[in-house]
């Protein structure tokens, strides 16, 4: 990384006094935590019964009360995780549609793709290489996007196939049985990709970054310092000291006591994900 960034990195996580700044709602960081709480029941329990040979997978079943139970919370996290999907889309509706609220679903702030997020990301890439300058980010990266819209892709893919083994006699109405056969197949192919991808690319990119390192706590305090604002998304806070509405997403600093207890969260969560991922690891290769 070249000294401005480390020194920038520095700043941001022994810096800081001054102001700080709104980026995620209450509701948000409600949604977010149900969000990943449900997703590490779900790859809790899910990976288990994908490697029941195994003998961590025997030994949890073991100390939970057996496959049945490992069952019973799998379809428990499932419901939740589908209920938080649905409040989190009748919003989008009631402020897209309803409300006919710009920018969500085009623009610099919509978490919608579009042509500057391809030339960020090849610029990132340049940038890595030593080939060209970091690009500068508006509300959302490109990677964010990209992980935004995999929970989409999971909910509809591993969503329906899981619902559709758990209410088979019902989707044998109208679903060949080959069809039911190869639900099986996806669900567990897409769970244990979304479970790699989360535990190894997601962690990465959001906590493990030099410049997020060792967490990124503003998804849990919703806030983040005007510091660290300016540096990883220059762009819109450049935009909203332009339109005159950066005054209004100033907010007060997290209480000592909130931040400290987000981090044991935060922490514990990675923790579980990184054994999670290590488990599934020897699986394969153990």
């Amino acid at each position: 990384m070249p000294d401005l960034e480390q020194e920038a990195s520095e700043t941001l996580h022994h810096g800081g006094k001054g102001r700080f700044f709104m980026r995620f709602t209450r509701e948000q960081r409600a949604l977010h935590a149900v969000l990943f709480t449900t997703f590490l029941g779900l790859a809790a329990t899910g990976l288990p019964m994908r490697f029941s040979q195994s003998f961590w997978a025997r030994r949890f079943a073991s100390a939970v009360g057996g496959f049945g139970a490992i069952i019973f919370f799998h379809k428990l996290f499932a419901v939740a995780l589908t209920l938080a999907f649905l409040v989190h889309l009748k919003a989008i509706l009631q402020r897209g549609v309803v409300n006919r609220e710009k920018g969500i679903f085009w623009g610099v702030t919509s978490m919608v793709a579009n042509w500057k997020d391809v030339k960020d990301l090849v610029g990132h890439l340049r940038w890595m290489v030593g080939l060209g300058p970091k690009p500068q980010f508006e509300r959302y990266a490109y990677w964010e996007k990209f992980d935004y819209w995999a929970v989409f892709w999971g909910m509809i893919v591993i969503g329906f196939s899981g619902y559709a083994m758990w209410f088979a006699p019902f989707f044998a109405r109208f679903l060949p049985g080959w069809a039911l056969n190869a639900v099986l197949v996806i669900h567990s192919e897409e769970g244990l990709l979304a479970i790699l991808f989360i535990f190894s690319i997601h962690f990465v990119n959001t906590h493990l970054r030099p410049d997020s390192f060792p967490m990124d706590m503003v998804v849990f305090t919703g806030v983040e310092s005007e510091e660290e604002f300016k540096h990883k998304r220059s762009q819109e806070y450049e935009r909203l000291a332009r339109e005159g509405k950066l005054e209004a997403r100033v907010a007060e600093a997290p209480a000592l006591w909130f931040t400290n207890f987000s981090k044991v969260v935060g922490f514990i969560a990675i923790f579980i994900g990184l054994t999670l991922l290590v488990l599934t690891l020897s699986a394969y290769f153990i």
